[in-house]
């Protein structure tokens, strides 16, 4: 079996770094606007923490505020990308409020699959682990 991966470099490859950062930009400043089509029907969240968030839970809790991020700032992203589905994977420093309560700011490494549908890319799994510190 042949694997058609494209090259990190490809012009596909940084058209996906650059809607994660847009993503991730719009999350920020809770422009629902532009977080919203980036976000396929299906979306699921895996948090740090394991709970499962579907689209609607997840971009209604940043949209009410209970999921508020402060910081979110992506180190180099690589992709992994075939003709309509891509990975993509990125550690990142990430400070943010839940449910009223600010997590101390920690680095996590995301993992998320996206998907090419009707032309447009977006997310369609995404999870984040945090980065404990060895002892």
């Amino acid at each position: 079996m042949t694997s058609s991966f494209a090259e990190p470099t490809s012009p596909q490859a940084e058209q996906l770094r650059d809607i994660e950062r847009t993503r991730l930009r719009a999350l920020v400043s809770v422009d629902m606007a532009v977080a919203e089509p980036l976000h396929a029907a299906d979306f699921q969240l895996i948090t740090p923490i394991g709970v499962v968030l579907s689209k609607a839970e997840y971009l209604g809790a940043v949209a009410g505020g209970h999921i508020k991020y402060l910081v979110w700032e992506p180190g180099d992203i690589a992709v992994r990308l075939q003709e309509t589905s891509a990975v993509i994977r990125y550690r990142a420093r990430l400070e943010v409020m839940f449910g009223g309560h600010q997590v101390p700011a920690g680095d996590y490494w995301h993992t998320d699959a996206y998907e090419r549908r009707d032309g447009h890319w977006m997310v369609v799994w995404s999870q984040a682990t945090s980065i404990v510190p060895r002892t």
